[in-house]
């Protein structure tokens, strides 16, 4: 038998092994699933039973009706989509006195989740950056930087939405108690994406910046951490993204904002009102999303090669990069 048999030989007893241990794979999966279908006691039967009345009960969400956007349409008594356009007038007036009002309205509620998401996000980023760099083999030696490592990991393991429940002691769920937890969990969270990220940097520059003499410290910061800035920055919006929908989800259990005045409206069977709700989660959910993709791609080395600070500052308010809709007029 020649070398070109034996090699195609073993190459395809190799891809028998492979397609055995999938299919063995994928069979386990089929195995487990059956298993914890019925471990948990779930019927599909009872599930399609229930369907229609699912079905009745999404259907009692429409119209939607936005009668709490604003103050000035709770005093009004303005319902339904008419709502929007009318909190609109006025300048923004209407907007303006809903923010200052105590009173709950969906345009205040949104601005509570929001702002809950980005201070829980500002307030855990500097113990993250430095458990993420301490957690690094590069920074910290083996095995103590996996004191740092384990930390991270231990954060991680407890939700957001147990984290407001530890903090008890210090007040019962309410908007603090929030912004401590989601900092609480970007810290894990955070933390760990700046250690992956930093185990990945060049070590050209490291050893560049060494041979100058330069002190530890001195290394971290122009070696290593300089590489990673753009990643660092990029990470940090994603967090912000995951942060505010955990802040939607922390208002259900007492920490306000949007959450808070859906579980509100759904406890009183308020169904219009609830469905305005998840329309404004939907909306704030989503602009921040769009804004922060369009950040990261714009830290993207790639997505300005070979153009000014003129061309830059022109594709930033380019409509139609920031919507995904093509690349700058000068690109097409």
């Amino acid at each position: 038998m020649s070398s070109i048999d034996e090699t195609f030989e073993r190459l395809e007893r190799a891809r028998r092994v492979r397609q055995v241990l999938w299919l063995a794979f994928l069979g386990s999966v089929v195995a487990v699933t059956y298993w914890g279908l019925g471990f948990i006691d779930f019927d599909f039967a009872v599930v399609v039973d229930r369907y229609p009345g699912f079905v009745e009960f999404l259907l009692s969400f429409f119209p939607p009706n936005f009668v709490n956007f604003t103050v000035y349409t709770q005093n009004e008594g303005i319902t339904g989509l008419a709502a929007i356009p009318a909190s609109l007038g006025d300048g923004g007036a209407h907007i303006v006195e809903s923010l200052q009002s105590p009173r709950l309205s969906l345009v205040k509620a949104s601005l509570v989740t929001v702002l809950l998401g980005f201070l829980g996000t500002v307030l855990g980023f500097p113990l993250a950056l430095v458990f993420g760099v301490l957690g690094s083999e590069r920074v910290t030696p083996f095995p103590f930087n996996f004191i740092f490592r384990g930390a991270m990991s231990a954060i991680r393991a407890i939700p957001a939405i147990v984290w407001i429940f530890l903090y008890i002691p210090i007040g019962p769920p309410s908007q603090v108690t929030a912004v401590l937890a989601i900092a609480t969990d970007s810290i894990g969270n955070l933390g760990r994406l700046f250690t992956d990220e930093l185990e990945e940097i060049d070590e050209g520059p490291i050893e560049a910046i060494r041979s100058t003499g330069a002190s530890r410290s001195q290394t971290i910061g122009f070696g290593m951490l300089s590489q990673v800035s753009r990643s660092y920055i990029a990470w940090t919006l994603y967090i912000l993204e995951i942060n505010t929908r955990i802040a939607i989800s922390l208002g259900v259990v007492g920490a306000g904002g949007l959450g808070l005045m859906i579980r509100n409206s759904q406890d009183l069977l308020y169904y219009g009102q609830t469905a305005a709700g998840v329309i404004m989660v939907f909306v704030v959910v989503l602009s921040i999303e769009l804004l922060s993709t369009r950040i990261r791609a714009r830290l993207r080395p790639s997505e300005h090669e070979d153009t000014g600070f003129l061309d830059r500052l022109r594709d930033f308010f380019d409509a139609r990069k920031w919507l995904g809709m093509g690349v700058p007029r000068d690109r097409e």
